[in-house]
């Protein structure tokens, strides 16, 4: 089967199967919104041929009259009859065929014999199949519409590709995008993604001199690592902002509290941002990032600065505040720029950053420049609202050099008939022109999500070899005992097989101690009252072990010393493969789910900086007089568990929890280890 996507998005020929003359049907619509494309058009309708009026009983017969290849098939038959058109199609010589209807997979088994008999007829022809259950895709800078919904057809060329799970998705981004000032090089709708997936469409776009830059939207994933490596392929030449559905979605997790956290939303969006992608929270900040980085983009930069420039006070201050919560930097301006800058601007008006013109005059554009001039400041943000007789924003933006010369976003406002050419100008200078002070911050963000995921360095990939898991199942003291083995510190403790061992170890190690039910089965011990704390004498010894039950085995340890308590954890997903999660420890964990991800393997550096994810990373760094987290310690457990896991093919997951931050380091209080069913 061949890789190219050209047949698809960039045919010699269209041929419509199933074309009618029914302005309800699919075929009619479908016949309609390809009238515009350039290239041979030839429609076939086996039922109702009519040659005089260009409409063929076949796709050989049809192709016998064209002098150019027809390369795309559009099916636009009922799903009983899709597979024989696909065979007639590739058999005719078409190389790649879109199929919009739906009634395969999600309609049962009858359905999903319909979908089986596609994919037989695409592995045998090599027939490259886009769908089914989509309403298709554009590419307009060709004048190919292949889709149902007619608007597409009016929607501008540009540089923005749409990949979509959804159809109706691709659609809908498209017009907002094209609302916002954008034009569209590609947009394609997934659909039920039989063969061409959201990964084959990225591959295609890396190569893709028109586009510039690329959104995502994804729902399920079939292959978690080839997405990754598509959407790595891409960033790597040109911005992807991905937008990642299933927020709300628990599913079916593992026991533990890894599997809890690592949703399938969370894993998803997380391997994306380790590709490169600039992840975002829904369609309107999409929109807001890919205005923005399809013109401009920093440097790579771990911490750019950010300039506002503000011709009403409050608007700034909105845009001010959100960067503040975004993590943007913005710098306190230099004394040489705050000269210059009173020099310029009324008495009163703030001038440190924000910068606050008052009403903007004719001083406005060196304002623009003497900022963006500031050593300390690497993007600028400018508001202003439409005022003809006091300022040329657009003008004022270029005499600054903005654009071309430093990067910038520009909110200008006003009534839509007011703003509308002062945006275009703008966006034909190469400066995002957004829409208000929410929309600029996200493109602020946006923009500098992408300078920091440019300046990673490039990860270590000699890894350690990990060490293999010893069979299982492995109980507590197993677990840690080879925690202990690959050097991550444990409390003393004893395993005992009785009440009487019990008191021997409580002898041994003075109180206080930990008393746990010692059960490889059980993974959530303080559950069941599995787990009591601070024993320090035998009477209460005696009290736990009651409550805990006879004809068990117990485990007797040492307490540790307060601190803050992490869970880390490595899994193997079922989508990406193995995965390596951290985030608050104990119940916290699961109320807040304030968690980082990361793909493994991964190299020490990588995972030091997962901690710094965390919106609760204060607590790690002395917090009200707390310990401080040591990230290289942390980095060297973290990697050192993920080397195990992929040394123990036979091994599911393993899990620290709670891991705790002490004033002498990382101390592993629980541990458990699940093996892999057996198939």
């Amino acid at each position: 089967m061949t890789t190219n996507l050209t047949p698809m998005f960039a045919p010699e020929g269209v041929a419509v199967i199933g074309a009618s003359r029914q302005s309800g049907k699919l075929g009619a619509a479908m016949a309609r919104s390809l009238a515009a494309f350039p290239g041979a058009r030839a429609l076939v309708n086996a039922r109702r041929p009519d040659p005089g009026e260009g409409v063929y009983a076949s796709v050989a017969e049809a192709a016998a009259h064209t002098d150019a290849r027809l390369d795309l098939a559009v099916l636009c038959v009922p799903a009983s009859g899709c597979a024989d058109a696909l065979a007639e199609a590739a058999a005719a010589g078409c190389r790649a065929a879109l199929v919009c209807a739906g009634g395969f997979g999600e309609a049962g088994p009858e359905g999903e014999q319909y979908a089986d008999a596609l994919r037989r007829v695409a592995a045998e022809t090599g027939i490259r199949l886009l769908g089914p259950n989509t309403s298709g895709f554009f590419a307009p800078h060709l004048g190919l519409t292949a889709s149902f919904v007619p608007a597409a057809g009016q929607l501008p060329a540009g540089e923005i590709a749409v990949v979509a799970a959804s159809g109706g998705v691709n659609h809908a981004l498209a017009f907002d995008l094209a609302d916002a000032g954008n034009g569209i090089s590609l947009g394609v709708g997934i659909g039920a993604g039989l063969d061409v997936s959201a990964a084959d469409v990225l591959e295609h776009l890396a190569e893709d001199g028109r586009t510039t830059a690329v959104a995502l939207h994804v729902e399920t994933v079939p292959d978690g690592p080839r997405l990754v490596a598509a959407v790595r392929r891409v960033a790597a030449v040109k911005p992807v902002v991905a937008l990642v559905v299933g927020r709300s979605d628990v599913g079916d997790f593992a026991r533990s509290h890894t599997g809890a956290l690592a949703t399938s939303w969370r894993t998803t969006r997380a391997a994306l941002r380790q590709a490169g992608a600039v992840v975002v929270d829904d369609e309107r900040e999409l929109v807001d990032a890919l205005t923005a980085l399809s013109r401009v983009q920093l440097r790579p930069n771990q911490d750019p600065g950010l300039g506002i420039v503000t011709a009403q006070a409050g608007p700034g201050l909105l845009l001010a505040d959100r960067a503040g919560a975004d993590g943007v930097r913005m710098p306190t301006l230099a004394e040489s720029t705050q000269e210059t800058l009173g020099g310029l601007l009324p008495p009163l008006t703030y001038q440190r950053n924000p910068v606050d013109t008052g009403r903007p005059g004719e001083t406005f554009a060196r304002v623009l420049g003497t900022t963006a001039d500031d050593p300390a400041v690497d993007l600028l943000a400018v508001y202003a609202l439409t005022e003809p007789d006091s300022v040329d924003l657009a003008s004022a933006a270029q005499d600054a050099g903005l654009g071309a010369d430093f990067p910038a976003v520009v909110v200008v406002g006003g009534l839509h008939e007011d703003v509308a050419e002062q945006r275009a100008r703008l966006h034909k200078a190469g400066i995002p022109a957004l829409t208000g002070p929410s929309s600029a911050a996200n493109a602020v963000r946006a923009l500098v999500t992408h300078a920091r995921q440019g300046a990673r360095s490039a990860p270590e990939r000699e890894l350690r070899a990990g060490h293999r898991v010893p069979e299982g199942p492995l109980d507590e003291d197993a677990a840690k005992t080879f925690l202990a083995d690959l050097g991550i510190r444990t409390p003393d403790r004893v395993a005992c097989r009785d009440r009487a061992e019990a008191h021997y170890a409580l002898r041994m190690l003075g109180g206080p101690v930990a008393v746990k039910v010692l059960d490889a089965e059980i993974l959530h011990k303080t559950e069941i009252g599995g787990v009591h704390l601070g024993v320090r004498t035998p009477a209460e010894l005696d009290v736990a072990l009651d409550a805990i039950g006879s004809d068990r085995r117990y485990l007797v340890e040492s307490m540790a010393p307060s601190g803050v308590d992490l869970v880390l954890g490595v899994r193997r997903d079922p989508v990406f493969g193995p995965v390596v999660l951290a985030g608050l420890g104990g119940t916290a964990a699961e109320a807040l789910a304030d968690v980082a991800i990361r793909l493994a393997p991964l190299s020490e550096a990588e995972a030091a900086a997962m901690p710094d994810e965390l919106a609760a990373r204060a607590l790690l760094d002395g917090w009200r007089g707390g310990p401080v987290l040591d990230r290289a310690e942390f980095g060297r457990v973290a990697a050192t568990l993920a080397a195990a896991l992929a040394a123990s093919p036979d091994t599911a997951e393993i899990e620290i929890n709670p891991l705790r931050l002490t004033a002498d380091g990382l101390i592993g209080l629980d541990a458990v280890i699940v093996d892999r069913p057996h198939r």
